[in-house]
């Protein structure tokens, strides 16, 4: 398997010689090669029949060009015979007998997940990927473009289970406070902190909430906000509740910062930057790492780690697991449950800190 570049899907890539076309792609003119086109048929029914999430189709489409162009580049990983497409075999796209996506066999897929590991991507990224082959093999069975599902066979690397990183609570009092509330900026930044904290939101969970997912138990509208409603992986409905601390800042921040940031623009979204249109994931991100900095944390959190902190404190409190389950819309209980790996880690800590014959 050929080295590539891991950036280069969704980058620059490095141009073709004159008169060539790119790897894997058709001279101008004539139609995409069929592993492409299976390719968009596969992530179109992702979006449309899964709902997964535009990032997740995104990180599924890097990882299969990259084996799709590695394959039409050279063929070299690939293994001959196996793959018993309908029409297509061995052969591949007529590139020379060359294998591709379509055509590729177990022996193939088996020397480019290797070689992600030797690259040295991570366990949770080789997959990742796995879960993209998977996917699209099954879909292209189930549209005849092959006989078999070549990912029958292969396992997935061991999932070494990592405790998320937390911030104390100390931590995240600092860091709610270091927004200046007394100008538009910092009661928005204020307002979006406790949010986040407040109610365990994924970040394109917050900065996509729009007015109408803000409810008030007695249906006053914006003149309170008990709860909201969110809508998480594939779209997936659920009710969090929020806190009296965290509402009273988005609804202050709702009359006194929002016309004044939103500049006349009229839309829904709740939270808006500078030009008054939607906060960004990344705009977020960098207002975050700047208040850490403020707030003199030893490193700046990502939004995550918010949410982590949030079911972390729940249960150190006394949250009953599928509650947070709940408010956090994990599909299965086990993902939340390293939560309580933390703070069973929190109570040894502690207890070989201060018991005396620890």
């Amino acid at each position: 398997m050929p080295r590539s570049n891991p950036r280069a899907v969704g980058g620059r890539r490095p141009p073709a010689p004159a008169g060539q076309a790119p790897a894997g792609e058709p001279p101008a003119g004539e139609p995409p090669a069929r592993w492409r086109r299976a390719l968009r048929a596969y992530l179109d029914a992702l979006s449309a029949e899964r709902g997964l999430s535009r990032h997740t189709v995104a990180a599924y489409r890097s990882d299969l060009e990259r084996l799709g162009e590695g394959l039409a580049r050279t063929g070299a990983v690939a293994g001959t015979g196996a793959a018993g497409a309908a029409g297509t075999g061995a052969a591949g796209d007529g590139h020379g007998g060359r294998p591709d996506l379509l055509s590729a066999d177990a022996a193939a897929l088996a020397a480019h997940l290797r070689e992600l590991r030797r690259r040295g991507l991570s366990p949770r990224s080789i997959s990742r990927a796995l879960s993209a082959l998977r996917g699209f093999y099954a879909f292209a069975v189930a549209a005849g473009d092959r006989a078999d599902d070549p990912t029958r066979n292969l396992t997935p690397p061991k999932l070494w289970r990592t405790l998320p990183k937390v911030l104390s609570q100390g931590e995240v009092e600092a860091l709610i406070a270091a927004p200046d509330p007394t100008k538009p900026r910092g009661l928005r930044d204020r307002a979006m902190i406790e949010l986040l904290y407040a109610t365990g939101l994924r970040v394109s969970e917050l900065v996509g909430l729009e007015l109408p997912q803000l409810r008030g138990a007695g249906g006053g509208g914006l003149q309170e906000i008990d709860f909201l409603v969110a809508f998480g992986k594939g779209s997936k409905e659920r009710v969090v509740p929020v806190g009296e601390e965290a509402a009273a800042w988005v609804l202050r921040y709702l009359r006194e910062a929002r016309p004044l940031l939103a500049a006349g623009e009229r839309h829904l979204a709740v939270f808006v930057n500078r030009s008054g249109h939607a906060m960004s994931r990344q705009g977020f991100w960098k207002i975050l790492r700047g208040y850490a900095l403020k707030a003199g944390l030893r490193s700046a959190p990502s939004p995550h780690v918010l949410r982590h902190s949030f079911a972390t404190h729940l249960l150190e409190h006394g949250a009953d697991l599928r509650a947070v389950q709940m408010m956090l819309g994990h599909a299965d209980v086990s993902t939340t449950q390293i939560y309580t790996h933390i703070h069973q880690q929190r109570l040894r800590s502690l207890y070989d800190r201060f018991h005396p014959r620890a």
